[in-house]
């Protein structure tokens, strides 16, 4: 939003293009001022610049499989001071995610070629009397043994 307020302040002005844009001219500006004076950034945003390199590096050097914990960890043993909530909010930013151990279970192959069943009820799962409608539905619940099917 900044970059099309930068490329069009010359025509319209600041203040007429935030108007129409959901953004306070006072934002723009105090935004502006941080790019051009990077020394008048919040504690926060430059102690971010220094950690997202730094997590990055991490997370690049263990294959990228290291999720918000262990990038936390190592980053605590290289003697960086940083919350796990920090690392959890910049890990996203960035976009990186640790990999999930285990297989997922797949529970359901559509072929959406099938014909899909027809919806006797019209999702009206109300009776009019006792014995005059019926319904089912199944679930997988993950056992010590396996996966399990539950049915209602």
């Amino acid at each position: 939003m900044t970059a099309f307020i930068d490329d069009h302040r010359d025509a319209f002005g600041v203040e007429p293009i935030c108007r129409v844009l959901p953004i306070a001219p006072s934002t723009y500006h105090a935004h502006a001022l941080v790019v051009r004076h990077p020394e008048r950034a919040s504690n926060r945003v430059r102690r971010d610049a220094v950690l997202l390199p730094e997590i990055k590096r991490v997370w690049d050097d263990n294959l990228k499989v290291y999720g918000v914990r262990k990038v936390w960890y190592q980053l605590r043993r290289e003697g960086f001071d940083v919350a796990r909530c920090t690392v959890a909010r910049l890990m996203k930013q960035l976009g990186l995610q640790g990999v999930i151990c285990g297989k997922g279970t797949k529970t359901t192959v559509s072929d959406k070629s099938d014909p899909c069943p027809e919806d006797k009820v019209n999702r009206q799962f109300r009776a009019p009397a006792p014995n005059r409608l019926w319904v089912s539905d199944f679930t997988y619940v993950s056992t010590w043994q396996g996966f399990g099917l539950v049915t209602v």
